[in-house]
């Protein structure tokens, strides 16, 4: 990532939608700005967030919008779905390139042999090294599955 901060990207994109006149995207970057300004909150005065926080905030927000699609799916609501996945692709933009696959089962395996891990009452141990690791680029989902299948739980 560059220098400037999520929150100053935000910033910028906010000012081409309007003048884009991009309703959609201007509506979820006032959304993302509030979220990252509302944790910013939460800490002391002139304390920053850091990058890390700034990524948690938003992956909180796309994994909302995932698990509201997957509701909505449920319930047959196709009319608000492409409105929820237009969010969640809009503020995957400011997060990390995810990890492939391959490379997560890779994390996997490495956090396995390092961990020394030989059962299924080893996974927290396993899954805390590969999200320290993977620092946003992969889903706690993703990671707990796969750990789980390297320690054949």
């Amino acid at each position: 990532m560059s220098d400037t901060s999520i929150l100053q990207r935000l910033q910028s994109d906010l000012t081409a939608a309007m003048k884009a006149r991009d309703a959609d995207t201007l509506s979820t970057l006032r959304m993302l700005k509030a979220a990252l300004m509302e944790a910013k909150t939460k800490k002391p005065r002139e304390v920053e967030l850091t990058a890390d926080e700034e990524i948690e905030v938003l992956q909180r927000y796309v994994k909302k919008r995932r698990e509201t699609i997957e509701e909505l799916k449920k319930a047959g609501r196709e009319d608000l779905i492409a409105r929820e996945e237009q969010e969640a692709q809009v503020t995957s933009r400011y997060l990390p390139q995810g990890l492939s696959e391959d490379g997560l089962r890779a994390l996997v395996r490495e956090a396995v042999a390092k961990t020394g891990a030989a059962g299924p009452k080893d996974m927290g141990k396993v899954i805390g090294t590969v999200m320290a690791q993977a620092k946003g680029r992969a889903e706690g989902a993703a990671v707990s599955r796969l750990v789980k299948e390297a320690l054949g739980g």
